[in-house]
């Protein structure tokens, strides 16, 4: 059996298992949010990813209440955040903690890639011709956007007074000159 870790040994192994799959890990932040307010082990506030190692050597267990941890949790659910939260309470040995981050990462990763996807699928499901629909209802009824129409068939021109052509003078007809 392993010898159990001790929060420093944790946290040094946490960094390392969080920087290893690319977070820019800062230990030891004031995390302030939700309402929850506790020194966070190790953070990376870009992405959103941190970890706690709740141990009574530093009184973490007053720190971050029952009702806090549940707060966490619910942002958790929703895709706020990732937050691998280990209490001392049960026994845990180095390899065994490494083993549990990365397995934390890789579902933690996962769920953000199906988020992503989710996100794409109810994208697509729009049909392209909402947009042009709510462009008209925009527009106001009975206006709606230029599309090409079939040409109108030529209409017949019906002859006016102005527009009748005076017939013809024949080609062997003379100017007559009146008077003079």
């Amino acid at each position: 059996m392993s010898e159990t870790v001790s929060e420093t040994r944790a946290c040094d192994l946490l960094s390392r298992v969080f920087r290893a799959r690319g977070y820019s890990i800062s230990r030891n932040v004031m995390f302030h949010e939700y309402g929850v307010e506790f020194h966070v082990d190790g953070w990376d506030a870009a992405a959103r990813v941190g970890f706690e190692f709740l141990s009574s050597e530093d009184d973490d267990h007053d720190d971050l209440t029952l009702r806090e941890y549940k707060t966490l949790m619910d942002a958790q659910q929703r895709g706020e955040l990732s937050l691998f939260i280990i209490d001392e309470v049960e026994p845990v040995s180095a390899v065994d903690l490494a083993e549990a981050a990365n397995d934390f990462l890789d579902e933690m990763e996962e769920a953000v890639k199906a988020r992503r996807q989710a996100a794409g699928r109810k994208k697509a499901a729009k049909p392209a011709g909402i947009k042009a629909a709510k462009k008209a209802q925009k527009k106001g009824p009975g206006k709606t956007s230029r599309v090409a129409r079939k040409p109108k068939a030529a209409a017949k021109k019906i002859p006016t007074a102005t527009t009748r052509k005076r017939p013809a003078k024949s080609a062997g007809a003379k100017k007559r000159r009146v008077g003079g």
